[in-house]
This record gives structure tokens, sequence and C-alpha cells, in this order.
């Protein structure tokens, strides 16, 4: 896809889209050591079937991972996440079975867990590479300071700090899913599509408004293009048709909506654009696998 050509997107379509896909598909983080090493040293971390990451607060380490053409040196601040829990290795040195030469400096880090709930229907998910770094020293200051202050937080003893910690640590991803679209030089999927003028603006317009009655050719006038032209590009990026995309984005959001007791079926099925509660049954359980009665039921379990 060549870009060189197309206007920059317009930032508040990529934040619409950012924004809508966070806060449906829900990500589980959570700090589950607070570590450190001194001299030589190396940790082998196994494949896990969730998402994991290391924030350095103290002093700085080299990652190896399978898919990284040459070891990398994480330093203070730096974020290292692996979406799919791809098995790597943490050393004091580049060459984890040689000590390095001279001193190597103290290393403290916060280790988590990430769980995608969808899994592979997650569009953040299936979007992110297996690894990806984001630098304290190439980041905006929102994130420098809230990873000091996750890193001044795991020093405190008080009640509470896991709890603290864990939405920090939260927000701490979110931001870190922006900064990559922001400096990500081949970005795919989902996140190709926001650096997209085009692709941003239609998908921004389906993500704020669901329940329109969307067409094919509806989107392509909001992204400027030919019908033709607006659906080759658009599966050719996210990796869907536009049809697709938008039944599986009112499927997530039908999920988000039912769990809010104040709504109805009938109210979800009216919001996402479904002249019938019938038809929006039918929909929801040929893409979910289950009726809405059950996520209703089930609540944040399904």
């Amino acid at each position: 896809m060549q870009q060189s050509d197309l206007a920059p997107p317009a930032p508040d379509s990529i934040d619409s889209v950012l924004e809508t896909v966070l806060g449906a598909y829900r990500v589980r983080v959570e700090i589950t050591a607070n570590v450190s090493y001194c001299g030589p040293w190396f940790e082998q971390e196994p494949a896990t079937p969730h998402g994991q990451f290391h924030l350095v607060t103290a002093g700085g380490c080299w990652i190896n991972e399978e898919t990284l053409q040459q070891p990398l040196w994480l330093e203070r601040g730096d974020l290292v996440v692996f979406p799919g829990g791809c098995r790597h290795m943490l050393s004091a040195g580049p060459d984890p079975h040689h000590p390095p030469a001279g001193d190597a400096p103290d290393t403290s880090m916060l280790c988590g867990d990430l769980d995608f709930h969808g899994g592979s229907g997650n569009p953040i998910f299936t979007a992110l590479p297996s690894c990806f770094v984001i630098r304290s020293e190439e980041s905006g200051p929102a994130f420098r300071q809230l990873a000091e202050l996750l890193a001044n937080n795991s020093r405190d003893i008080r009640w509470g700090r896991q709890v603290v910690q864990n939405k920090l640590a939260d927000s701490l991803f979110a931001m870190a899913v922006c900064e990559y679209v922001r400096r990500a030089e081949q970005p795919r999927g989902l996140l190709a599509a926001l650096v997209d003028a085009r692709l941003s603006k239609a998908l921004a317009a389906v993500h704020m408004r669901p329940g329109e009655d969307w067409t094919i050719q509806g989107m392509a006038h909001v992204a400027g293009m030919s019908r033709t032209s607006f659906a080759e590009l658009f599966t050719q990026v996210v990796g869907v048709p536009p049809i697709q995309y938008l039944a599986q984005w009112r499927a997530t959001e039908a999920r988000r909506l039912l769990r809010n007791r104040r709504f109805s079926v009938a109210a979800v099925a009216e919001m996402l654009g479904y002249r019938s509660e019938a038809a929006f049954r039918r929909f929801f359980k040929r893409l979910e696998g289950v009726g809405p009665g059950r996520v209703r039921g089930d609540g944040d379990d399904v």
C-alpha cells in the first residue's frame, strides 16, 4: 500500500477507532511479578496462552526473541510487549550464554500478563506483532509519566498496591498500543487501516454509528472512494471484507451493551439497527454461537 501520495489520517479518526476498539474488546492487564537481578543473569520465559509484558524500572537488560533480527537493549522506562505470549529470554548481556565483560548494572522490572478476551476475534490482538517495544525516550510525556508512576507504585508497601498497579498497567498498555500505531513502520490489519486517511474515516464512522444502515457504497462515500476500490483496499488491508467487519463490530458492541442491565435485548437490537428482536437474535447466534440471553445471564464471564 502506497502512503506517500495520501494525506495523513486525521488524528480524531484514529483516536475514535482506537477508543471504541480498546473499550469494547476487553483486555485484562495484571502485574504478576516485581523482580530484581544483579551480576550475570538470564531468565527464560516460556510460551504462554496469554500475552506478556515487561517494564524496566531500573538498570537495563537485553531481550532475545525468535522474530527479532538481533538482541534488543532495554533501558529504564522501556516497555516490551509479547501479545501472543511467545517464548523469549531476558539477560544481562546480548548473549545469555556468555556473561558480559565488566560489571552488569543491577536491573529491576515489572512483569505482567495480558488476557485478550475474544482471542483471534479481537482486531487489536491480530494486528499487533509478536513483539514490540515502546522506548521511553521516543514516547510521549504521558507515557513516560505513567511508566514512572507505575515504577514508583511498585515500591509502595501500603495496602491496595496491587489493585492500583493493575489499573495503571491497563492504562499503560492502552497508551503503548497508541504509541505503536504512531511509530510502526509496517502496521498490519486494523492498525494499518488507521494510518490510511481514507480507511480511517470509514472505520471511525462505522465504529461511532454501528446501528446505521451501512452499505459498501455508504462506507466508500465516507472514505471518498469508489465502491470497488474501497472494497478491494479494505479487504486487502484489514483482512476481511467491509460488511464482514461491520457484522463483527456489531456483535462486539452487542456483547458490551448486553452486559448493561439497563438495556433490554430489544433495545440493543434497535441501537444496532435491527428492525426486530428476532432478526437480532438470529444474527447474534450466528456470529457468537450463543444467544443474547446467554451473554446477559453469564455477564462478564462469557
